[in-house]
């Protein structure tokens, strides 16, 4: 597995037209109890309701637009999930 994206990360995904923004990571949906690497809503409109939240996994991005904010806290808890998956 790649290292995961920060939060904020904008994203195309394969055969998408549209991107996202990634505003979670190691999701479960709960209608399936399926991780996923990241939940992300439509970009630029933002979280319009819980239910839209797109759920995918690193595979399936076919090209970065936009690196999301990065400092001391955000290595830290990368560090820390990417120990715990494992």
């Amino acid at each position: 597995m790649k290292e995961l994206l920060p939060l904020g990360s904008v994203v195309i995904l394969k055969g998408a037209e549209k991107r996202v923004m990634i505003c979670g990571r190691i999701q479960t949906n709960v209608a399936t109890n399926e991780v996923y690497d990241y939940s992300a809503c439509v970009y630029p409109e933002g979280l319009i309701s819980s239910d839209k939240l797109i759920m995918f996994n690193n595979e399936r991005i076919e090209k970065g637009h936009f690196i999301g904010f990065q400092d001391e806290e955000e290595f830290s808890f990368r560090k820390f999930v990417n120990e715990k998956l494992k």
